[in-house]
């Protein structure tokens, strides 16, 4: 158990199959309980649940840092090492980044190292890494 609250977060899929392959195997995500309709899913102790849901919203982009960012989206905070582990992993099993990796905010308060990506039922997913993790919050 950890003493920071656990995040609970189930998103729209429109394939199970597809959804267990990229989460399981691309994302190495361990599952848990599902039925024909949902998977959950742990995102490093954190409850992550694909429910199968073929109707999809318009997308939205936002600019950040000169990138249009994907919104909504959801993602982690790893460590560096984790962070670039984690990009070798979805660049060997091709996948393609809406925003390749590099880091974001270079020499200025909360500087992060980021990548965003879509899962294959077009959710935005952004993993990032602080090498300073009292700059989360940075303003």
């Amino acid at each position: 158990m950890t003493s920071i609250p656990r995040f609970h977060l189930a998103m729209p899929v429109d394939d199970l199959a597809v959804a267990r392959r990229f989460y399981g195997e691309v994302l190495g995500l361990e599952q848990g309980r599902s039925a024909e309709t949902w998977v959950d899913w742990s995102l490093h102790g954190h409850q992550f649940v694909t429910h199968l849901a073929p109707a999809r919203a318009q997308r939205i982009h936002n600019p950040v840092d000169g990138h249009d960012v994907p919104v909504p989206h959801f993602g982690l905070i790893l460590t560096i090492p984790e962070f670039h582990r984690l990009a070798d992993r979805l660049r060997a099993a091709g996948v393609e980044f809406v925003i390749e990796p590099y880091v974001r905010f270079k020499e200025q308060a909360g500087e992060q190292w980021t990548m965003f990506l879509l899962d294959p039922a077009g959710n935005a997913l952004e993993f990032k890494a602080f090498a300073d993790d009292s700059q989360v919050f940075a303003v």
